[in-house]
């Protein structure tokens, strides 16, 4: 297997919901819900740069795509890490993101490791964490 991956696919509660959110709260580009006219075909996608795309899924959708059994919560084992320029953005994406109705479950802070972070719960309680990693060189 070679190490990429090209798309990160969230299973969703609510696919107009969680659109809103991302695409109203949070700016993420996107041509919208694409796929309607198949049976369990309705999804979103949006660019997220460096060939990575995220796409938003029914739940029911996805389970049956993957034939399991649509779990009846999510664990939350898994975080979502968006990187970003300085601290300052750090601050300024949390409180999008609080604005757009995430649930923030540890404010924006400085880590042990020298970085500085905070995470959210999306709607659907997906998590993720926005950092800032003074090692680490962010493209525009």
């Amino acid at each position: 297997m070679k190490p990429r991956i090209k798309v990160l696919t969230l299973g969703v509660n609510d696919l107009e919901k969680s659109l809103a959110f991302y695409r109203d709260g949070m700016g993420l580009p996107t041509e919208g819900i694409v796929g309607q006219q198949f049976e369990d075909g309705a999804v979103v996608f949006f660019h997220m740069g460096e060939d990575l795309i995220l796409a938003l899924f029914p739940t029911t959708s996805l389970a049956k795509d993957a034939k399991i059994t649509a779990p009846p919560v999510r664990l939350g084992a898994v975080s979502i890490g968006h990187i970003v320029k300085s601290k300052e953005e750090v601050d300024a994406v949390m409180k999008q993101a609080e604005n757009a109705g995430a649930v923030i479950t540890d404010p924006a802070h400085e880590r042990v490791w020298g970085g500085y972070s905070g995470y959210f719960h999306d709607p659907d309680g997906h998590l993720w964490e926005i950092v800032w990693n003074p090692q680490w060189t962010v493209a525009d």
